[in-house]
Formats: C-alpha cells, structure tokens, sequence
C-alpha cells in the first residue's frame, strides 16, 4: 500500500479556507499538532467546507491521549472541559468558540450507544467507526483533505451511503435510520442509497425502543432540510414515518406549507411544518407532544394551529380577519391561516390568500381600551358583575372592528352594563 493510500492523502485541499488558516482553530492544531501526535479537523466541518459551505461547527481528532489534550490546552491558557472524557472528547474553548477534541477510537465491541471503544492511532479505523462516508472525510492542519471510505466520491455523487455493512451500521444505533433520511434530506440527490434504505426497512422496528428526545430531534432537523418532502415521501412509501407520527402524514399539505414560507420569504419552521404534516385535530397535537416528547410551547403551538383551521377562507371578510388575529396574536395567527392555506384548492401565489396571510404585517391588533374604572364611574361595583360587563364590551368592540373614538367606547360601557343588569 502506499503512502497516500495508508493515509488516506487525496488531492483535494481545504488549504485556501480561512476557518482552517486564521484563528482560534489555527492555535488548537498548532498545539495538538506537534510532539508526535496528530490533529485534524474532521466530520461534517470538512464535508460542508468541501461543498463550498461555512462551517458551522468544527470538531478535532487527535492521537493524543484526553488527559495529553487537556494539558496541552490548559498550558496555552485556553479554557478545557471534560464533557465526555470517558470517551475520548474534551471540549477547547478558544475566544469563545468550542471545539470537540476527540481522541482515535476503534470499535471493540457494539451494541447501541453503549459501543466499548479503546483508543487508538489508526486514522482508518476511526473512519471505519462512524456512520456515513462523507462524514469520515479529515482534513490537517495544511489542508489535506484524507478519505479512507469513499467519502468524496459520495459527496461528489450527493449520495448518503453508510460506511461498511448498513444493517450493521444501523444495529449499533437505530437512531441512523432516521439520521439516513436527515442527511439525505439535505445533502442528497435523487432516491436514497438502495443498500442504506433496505437496511433501513428491516429494522425499523427499533425506532420503537429510541428514547423519543432523539427521535424528535432528527425529525425536527429534517423538517426544515431543503429536500424534506421528497425524503418524508419516501419514509412514508418504506412504512417509516407513520409509525413515527403515529398517524397518517398529509404530504401534500406539508409540500405546500414549504411554497406558502418561500413566497412569503418566511424561514423553514419546523413545528409549523411538523402541524401541516400531521395535525388535522387538536388530538393530533396531543400524540405528537406525549410520542415526541416535545416542548409546552411546541405542543401549544400545534394544537392552535389543529384548532378550527377549517373555518379560515381566503373569503374571510377584513374584520373577522381583524378579530381572529386580535384572539389569536401574530405568531399563532400567520399558523393557522397557513395550515388552512395549505390545505385549500389555492396555489402559492393566491393573491387573497396573501392579503389574509400578510394581515400581521400591515394591521396591528390595539389592547381593549376599556378598563375597569371606566364601569366603576358609571356604577359597577367590583365582583362578578364588573367581571361580565367587561367581557360583553370587549366582545361587542370586537364585534364593531376595534372602534377607538370615545363616544363609540362609551356607547359600548353603557350597553354592557345595561345588557350586565338585565341579566
């Protein structure tokens, strides 16, 4: 074998990029770098780098020993925590930007997350360990960019393929059946690796046992991917993403909730995309919350946006528009008539349906002008009764489209205070 084949040695380079040349990172290799040892920057900052892309993280490999890397950085003076020193991973923080340090590591034995790992020096058998090719690539300090899987000619090919055997990939951790669709969401093209989606097929029944936080992370991140519906199209054709959901998904509603947030240059959201693609009842808010374990406000989110979304038109006349958005607020207001959008007969660029989506954008919702001094001057002792003449105000100023002169205000005290008593 050859030198560059032992190494890895390709003939690409990164030594143009400026992340890997000035500043903080430059000091970290510079240190872990020299002495005998070997660092790189590896994983996903070198594969996004290769596809032209700003890292947004970047992790080290180094043969040095954990407790050799936390000397080494506490003798330059750079903040070191040992977040996963057990297996390998400290983490340096240079000018307050943190980079995981992990030292080699090879497999001994696999059964989940719980792998026995020993470290190691052989930069190959640290490739051989992780999940996809274009996520073994590493990359030195000169820019050298090493591959040992194949991983550039998959990038190049904008395939996700496992490293070795997919089913043996996937049995160490069935949360990669998930990450396969994630990563093939964002960087592929075309169908998915055959080999890595049959393996995928068969064991899908361990999704089962994931804790559901993982879960709900990889389906959130691929939510927002730029090639989410075509990938969900196909877990859902390979029997995977209705288990997941636990219900049937509405792929046509959630292809068009991504059109709805370009044309109105609005950012992928995930749970919005998430209630376009499973939530046709407020029951549906309430699986999704207890399966994927997720967060109050998410859930809260989602069960408004499965609440009546039926009832919204893009006939809708200006001052219901105007009440629903009072009741509702921006945020859960631009939800709903979206989901409704989605799910209506009309195209993305529906000028009435934009008008409806936009209301936030032009119309301010005003706070209820009418306090409880206003019905205490005019006779209304505190209790019960004050409570509901407020009440009926509100609702008949919202009723009267928000109206701010004063002799309309007094108008409607007067009439809820009267309509109160009669009571």
């Amino acid at each position: 074998m050859s030198a560059d084949a032992a190494s890895g040695r390709t003939n690409r380079s990164l030594a143009h990029a400026a992340w890997l040349n000035d500043g903080p990172l430059t000091r970290l290799l510079a240190i872990l770098d020299r002495d005998g040892e070997e660092a790189r920057a590896i994983g996903g900052a070198v594969r996004d780098a290769l596809l032209g892309k700003q890292p947004s993280e970047i992790d080290v490999a180094t043969t040095a020993l954990p407790p050799e890397v936390l000397r080494r950085a506490e003798a330059q003076g750079f903040k070191a925590v040992p977040t996963g020193i057990d297996h390998g991973t400290v983490t340096i923080v240079i000018d307050g930007q943190p980079f995981e340090v992990t030292t080699l590591r090879e497999d001994v034995e696999t059964f989940g997350r719980k792998a026995t790992v020993r470290f190691g020096r052989d930069w190959r058998k640290d490739a051989e360990r992780r999940d996809f090719t274009m996520n073994a690539l590493s990359a030195s300090a000169d820019g050298t960019v090493h591959d040992y899987v194949g991983g550039l000619a998959d990038l190049a090919a904008r395939r996700v393929r496992f490293i070795g055997d997919a089913a043996t990939r996937i049995a160490e951790d069935y949360l990669r059946i998930l990450r396969f669709f994630r990563f093939h969401a964002v960087y592929g093209e075309g169908l998915p690796d055959a080999d890595g989606l049959q393996a995928a097929i068969m064991a899908r029944h361990g999704l089962t046992i994931l804790s559901r936080e993982r879960v709900r992370a990889e389906l959130m991140n691929l939510m927002v991917a730029p090639h989410a519906v075509r990938t969900l199209a196909v877990m859902s054709e390979a029997g995977i993403l209705g288990p997941v959901l636990g219900g049937v998904p509405l792929l046509a509603s959630v292809s068009n909730m991504g059109k709805l947030e370009a044309t109105l240059a609005l950012a992928p959201d995930p749970v919005r995309r998430l209630a376009a693609l499973a939530v046709l009842v407020t029951e549906d808010a309430e699986r999704l919350w207890q399966r994927l374990r997720l967060s109050n406000v998410e859930h809260e989110r989602l069960t408004a946006m499965g609440d009546g979304w039926w009832h919204i038109t893009s006939a809708m006349s200006e001052k219901d528009a105007h009440a629903l958005l009072y009741r509702l607020g921006p945020e859960r207001f631009t939800d709903r008539v979206l989901v409704a959008w989605s799910r209506s007969k009309a195209g993305a660029a529906d000028a009435s349906w934009r008008r409806l989506a936009l209301l936030p954008a032009r119309w301010t919702a005003p706070s209820f002008p009418l306090k409880a001094t206003e019905f205490m001057r005019r006779g209304l002792a505190k209790g019960p009764q004050l409570g509901a003449a407020m009440r009926a105000a509100e609702l008949a100023w919202i009723a009267a489209d928000f109206p701010r002169d004063r002799a309309a205000l007094a108008e409607i005290a007067e009439a809820a205070i009267r309509t109160t008593q009669a009571a």
